[in-house]
């Protein structure tokens, strides 16, 4: 089943919402299949947060309509909350207790009976490699383990959606890789995730689609592929040892960028298969060989950059 042919966990349309006068979303549209990973990323007071805070029931929007999990975000809020989890950018995690006891907690919470919430505890705590640290006090816990912690916690009542608002933030690389491996599980399972990150590589790596928030409203819409042909830049780099080959090849080859001291050339290209084939043909027509070819694409950074006027680092933008 494709993406497209999957029904809808996440339906919005026209939400706004505004602080005083500071308009911060000003009516945004999105659609999320089940079982995907969607996420929303802009620079930093974008509004990002402020849509999962809707999405979730925290505040209310000034205008516009959504649908979770089939329910309508106003008139069947409850039947919402207990659709969804949701792990905000700080740590729900009680650091005085242990991480069992939070686990517990979460489940009297769910209203769990009391054997079913050491059952689902134990069963998340085993899943998240976190058995051995279970009887810990979660102060001692690491930033990696306390994410891991927070996201069991979110899943004790069993919900098909989850918002992960920054699920990664202040963490090393390794737990980073950690935190994508088990939000690829969870997919797996069926669960549909709507993530804010303020890693690109995070987008690029997990998500089926993304959507990009700027000055109040989705700028663009689309897989990272799709979002990455918007923005000009991609060429085609070869590199020749020999500066004669090096002249031909500057010669038989169209709008090519020089650097005669790198012997390199650079040519335009979106790296389709088509337009590299035509790189090639126009080399055995000059009868050249190039020592090097490669294949340059813009990155999501050159999405943002392009598309939100940012001249933050990619990695400050949230």
């Amino acid at each position: 089943m494709t993406t497209t042919d999957r029904p809808l966990a996440i339906a919005a349309t026209g939400l706004r919402k505004a602080h005083g006068d500071k308009t911060v979303l000003d009516g945004i549209d999105f659609r999320v299949p089940a079982g995907t990973v969607f996420s929303l990323l802009g620079p930093n007071g974008a509004g990002k947060t402020t849509a999962v805070n809707i999405l979730s029931t925290l505040i209310r929007a000034d205008a516009g309509q959504a649908s979770i999990a089939g329910h309508d975000l106003v008139a069947e809020a409850q039947a919402v909350r207990a659709a969804i989890g949701v792990t905000g950018q700080f740590s729900a995690v009680d650091g005085l207790i242990t991480g069992e006891e939070n686990m517990l907690l979460m489940a009297d919470l769910h209203h769990l009976s009391r054997a079913e919430g050491k059952r689902v505890s134990a069963q998340l705590l085993e899943r998240f490699d976190l058995v051995e640290a279970a009887k810990k006090p979660a102060s001692t816990y690491s930033g990696g383990m306390k994410r891991r912690l927070d996201i069991a916690m979110t899943l004790v009542g069993g919900p098909r959606i989850i918002f992960l608002d920054e699920p990664t933030t202040g963490l090393d690389p390794r737990s980073r890789h950690n935190m994508w491996g088990i939000i690829r599980e969870l997919v797996t399972d069926g669960v549909t995730v709507f993530l804010t990150t303020q890693y690109l590589e995070e987008a690029d790596e997990l998500a089926d689609r993304i959507a990009v928030l700027n000055n109040g409203g989705i700028v663009a819409e689309g897989s990272a592929e799709e979002l990455k042909r918007l923005v000009p830049g991609g060429h085609v780099r070869l590199r020749f040892s020999d500066p004669h080959a090096y002249e031909r090849a500057a010669a038989a080859l169209r709008e090519t960028t020089r650097d005669d001291d790198a012997l390199t050339l650079q040519i335009p290209s979106d790296g389709s298969q088509r337009e590299l084939r035509a790189v090639l043909d126009w080399l055995d027509a000059a009868g050249v060989e190039a020592d090097e070819l490669s294949v340059h694409t813009p990155d999501l950074d050159d999405v943002f950059f392009a598309l939100t006027g940012s001249n933050q680092p990619a990695e400050a933008l949230r």
